[in-house]
């Protein structure tokens, strides 16, 4: 009997520990900074979220920068207002002329910066997002990489700038990417201009449409008549 519930508590601490171990390796295979993208379609514009979890059992993140991509500038970049967080892009000089849309661009934005106050800071076991707009995305099957750096009240500093390759195991430090996809010609479509029928006034029926409308009105006159005859002779003379 004794036999029986020591094997039963071991192999109760076994399941145990397998199942710590596995949420272990789960946390940790997604705990870092990662973009989520909206739409990749090639062509337009995208909302971009960025999961940045505090790592730390010490410290607290209070700031975190994300680098924008210089050979495939945006030419547009909005931030999403995150409370307890000021927000800042910087723009400056590409390390070498790029032509978009048939002009050269010299100067671009180049990183998004944000910054927490004291009471907003992310502090253990917690995350934050991060949301910015961009556009216009570069050609379907490009890799946007956007590396990350994500700075700690201790001084400390993790930069999130490693390259993934695919078939190989994930780098300590990824950077956050995406790939954008062929252009949505659908989603272009739902951007033109509704064409509202004409009125009917303006409508010109063919001549079998005017002759079906000349033989309906026959009809209805022929009725009304026939009703009208029907009626007289149910009325009572009077003497």
């Amino acid at each position: 009997m004794k036999t029986s519930i020591r094997r039963t508590l071991k192999s109760a601490s076994v399941a145990t520990l397998a199942a710590g171990m596995l949420a272990a390796g789960a946390a940790a295979a997604t705990a870092h900074v990662h973009v989520v993208p909206d739409e990749t379609a090639a062509g337009g514009y995208t909302h971009l979220t960025f999961t940045v979890p505090n790592e730390s059992t010490t410290a607290k993140t209070n700031k975190l920068e994300v680098a924008l991509p210089s050979d495939t500038p945006f030419n547009s970049v909005s931030v999403k207002p995150v409370e307890g967080w000021t927000s800042q892009v910087v723009t400056g000089e590409l390390p070498k002329p790029v032509t978009v849309a048939g002009a050269t661009v010299t100067q671009a934005p180049r990183s998004v910066v944000w910054t927490a106050d004291e009471a907003h800071q992310i502090g253990q076991n917690q995350y934050q997002t991060f949301s910015i707009s961009v556009g216009v995305l570069p050609d379907a099957g490009t890799t946007l990489t956007l590396p990350a750096t994500q700075s700690y009240t201790d001084g400390s500093v993790v930069a999130w700038d490693q390259k993934t390759v695919e078939g190989q195991e994930e780098p300590k430090h990824p950077a956050p990417s995406f790939v954008t996809t062929a252009e949505d010609a659908e989603a272009a479509g739902h951007h033109a201009p509704a064409t509202l029928p004409a009125p009917a006034s303006a409508t010109t029926p063919s001549d079998g449409g005017s002759t079906a409308g000349w033989f309906g009105l026959a009809a209805g006159l022929i009725g009304l008549a026939a009703g009208v005859t029907a009626l007289a002779r149910t009325r009572p003379v009077k003497g």
